[in-house]
């Protein structure tokens, strides 16, 4: 829902990424060995239900109960709501660098080619795209690997390839063969991708793990809270979306927009948010030793 925060970090945060990647890999396994060849069976019994069931659960009850209130939050209290994440990424991004066991040149590297990569989409300005269905299938599939990448947001790149709005407007719409089309290029996405992220996990751990973190590290740079809006576009509906932006001073915020730049409730955020992981983190490690 807002772009610019990926899913995948949040998934890191709260300490369920690389339990998904596999669990996602299973069922791409089994949907291709079970499901062809009929053994329905099967393919319910290998697949981590005990994990999918609840997450999905969550996902759709934070759709349904509080998509509108981050849309409301996002365009009338930005600079909270980005504090908060930003503070939220600062402290995954320390999470995740601790799962590094080996360090060494290499993983340094990994890390800063991650940065690179993240900050270089997060400036990268939208284009305007073609409608066609093959089009569409593509942008689901690189939306949804971006959307199990930390530090990179599946929405932002639909933003980027020009079909943000255009796919919000065609789920409201219910133009069914848009939407058809999308959903079969994520699952086919998300079975390569999750594929590939479990071997890298598997056999490069350090390596990819520092990716991971460089990601989140780049990506702070489209959560910085306080921005000047540079480039606009309006649609037919008369609705305006921010197409470039660009990172201001607090202390030149105000001069700029006109607007509070509300340091102080932006600091206590950033704080929040940095404790919450924190404390996630410490309430997963102690599940751990429980287990």
């Amino acid at each position: 829902m807002v772009p610019g925060v990926s899913g995948g970090t949040i998934a890191f945060i709260t300490g369920i990424y690389e339990e998904l990647i596999h669990s996602i890999k299973v069922i791409s396994q089994s949907a291709q060995k079970d499901l062809v060849k009929g053994r329905i069976g099967d393919f319910f019994k290998s697949v981590n239900w005990v994990f999918l069931i609840p997450l999905l659960a969550g996902v759709g009850t934070s759709i349904i109960l509080l998509s509108k209130l981050v849309l409301y939050l996002l365009e009338f209290h930005p600079i909270p709501v980005w504090s908060f994440f930003f503070g939220l990424i600062i402290a995954s991004t320390i999470v995740v660098y601790r799962k590094i066991k080996t360090h060494n040149l290499w993983v340094i590297l990994s890390a800063l080619i991650g940065v690179v990569i993240a900050y270089w989409i997060t400036i990268v300005s939208p284009t305007e795209t073609r409608n066609d269905l093959w089009f569409i299938f593509i942008c689901g599939a690189i939306a949804i690997c971006a959307m199990i990448l930390p530090g990179i947001s599946g929405s932002f790149i639909l933003l980027l390839m020009g079909k943000y709005e255009y796919i919000l407007s065609s789920l409201q719409e219910l133009k069914f063969s848009i939407i058809f089309t999308f959903m079969a290029g994520c699952i086919i996405g998300l079975s390569v991708f999750a594929r590939f992220l479990d071997w890298l996990l598997a056999r490069y751990h350090d390596l990819t793990v520092a990716l991971l973190a460089g990601f989140m590290v780049g990506s702070l740079n489209k959560v910085w809270p306080w921005k000047e809006v540079v480039q606009t576009v309006t649609n037919s509906k008369g609705e305006v979306t921010v197409l470039q932006d660009r990172n201001v001073l607090p202390a030149n915020y105000t001069a700029i927009t006109g607007h509070d730049s509300d340091i102080a409730i932006a600091v206590a955020l950033a704080v929040a948010g940095f404790v919450l992981v924190m404390l996630l983190e410490k309430f997963g490690n102690k599940e751990e030793v429980l287990q």
